[in-house]
C-alpha cells in the first residue's frame, strides 16, 4: 500500500481558514475577555485571541477546542460558534477567512498559560481590550453583542459563576453583562420563579439572618423543563 502523500491541483486560488475564540470571564463584578500576547509575525507582541489555522482532517469545533487547549490550557468549557469574518485584507500575509467562537468559563477557575508560540495569556477588562491584533476589535464587538442577546434567553450566565452563588452575585453578573439597571426585586421574583436554583443556604452553618442565601443551577432540571417546552428568559 503506497504511502505517498497526495497532490491537488485547483483551478481556483484557496483561502486559508482560521478559527479565534473569544473567551470571556467573571470576577469581582467585572466581565473580563483572555486576550494572548503574540510570540511570532504578524502583529508580533501584539494582544489577541487565542486561534490557528484548521488543520486539513480536523473540524472548526476540534480545531477551537485544540488551540484554547494549546494556546491557554483551557479545556471543558462553554464553546459556541460566533460568526465568520471573511474581509479581503484582515490578515496581511495572504488571503485567511476565521470562523469565531465566543467561550465562558468560570475564571477563577483557571491557572491560565500561555502555550505555542504566545508569549503570555492574561485576563483583561473590557475597557482595556482594545487595538488588538488583525480584525479582533471587531470580533470582540461582535461577540459582546452575541452575549447580551443570549445570555436574556438561555442560562448561559451560569456559566460565568462559581458553581454556589448568591443572588446579588447573579443580578449583578446580568447588570454586568447587559450594561444596563435591573431591578434588584423584580429580578428576584423573576429567577425564583422559574423554580431552577438550588437552596444550599441550609449548609451555610455561620449564617445570619439577613446574610444572603447560597444558590446553585440545577442544569438537569433546565434541561428537562425545556424538553417539555420551558422557556427561558430574564
Amino acid at each position: 500500500m503506497s504511502s505517498t502523500k497526495p497532490t491537488f491541483s485547483y483551478e481556483y486560488p484557496r483561502p486559508a481558514v482560521t478559527v479565534d475564540c473569544v473567551i470571556f470571564g467573571f470576577d469581582k463584578g467585572e466581565l473580563k475577555v483572555l486576550l494572548t500576547k503574540r510570540g511570532i509575525e504578524p502583529f508580533l507582541g501584539k494582544w489577541a485571541f487565542p486561534g490557528g489555522f484548521i488543520l486539513e482532517m480536523e473540524t472548526a469545533d476540534e480545531c477551537a477546542r485544540r488551540k484554547l487547549a494549546e494556546e491557554a490550557g483551557l479545556e471543558d468549557l462553554y464553546l459556541e460558534q460566533l460568526y465568520t469574518f471573511s474581509d479581503i485584507d484582515r490578515d496581511p500575509r495572504f488571503r485567511v477567512i476565521s470562523i469565531a467562537y465566543y467561550a465562558l468559563v468560570k475564571s477563577t477557575d483557571y491557572l491560565i498559560e500561555a502555550g505555542h508560540d504566545i508569549e503570555e495569556a492574561k485576563w483583561f477588562s473590557l475597557e482595556e481590550a482594545y487595538a488588538l491584533a488583525f480584525d479582533h476589535d471587531q470580533i470582540l464587538s461582535v461577540a459582546i453583542e452575541r452575549l447580551k442577546g443570549k445570555i436574556r434567553y438561555q442560562p448561559i450566565g451560569f456559566e460565568l459563576l462559581p458553581e454556589q452563588f448568591t443572588l446579588p452575585e447573579l443580578h449583578k453578573l446580568y447588570e454586568t453583562v447587559l450594561q444596563r439597571a435591573i431591578d434588584r426585586g423584580n429580578f428576584r421574583k423573576k429567577i425564583l420563579s422559574m423554580d431552577l436554583l438550588i437552596d444550599h443556604s441550609e449548609n451555610q452553618t455561620d449564617r445570619h439572618a439577613r446574610a444572603a442565601k447560597i444558590y446553585s443551577f440545577n442544569r438537569d432540571k433546565y434541561e428537562s423543563l425545556k424538553q417539555s417546552g420551558f422557556y427561558f428568559e430574564l
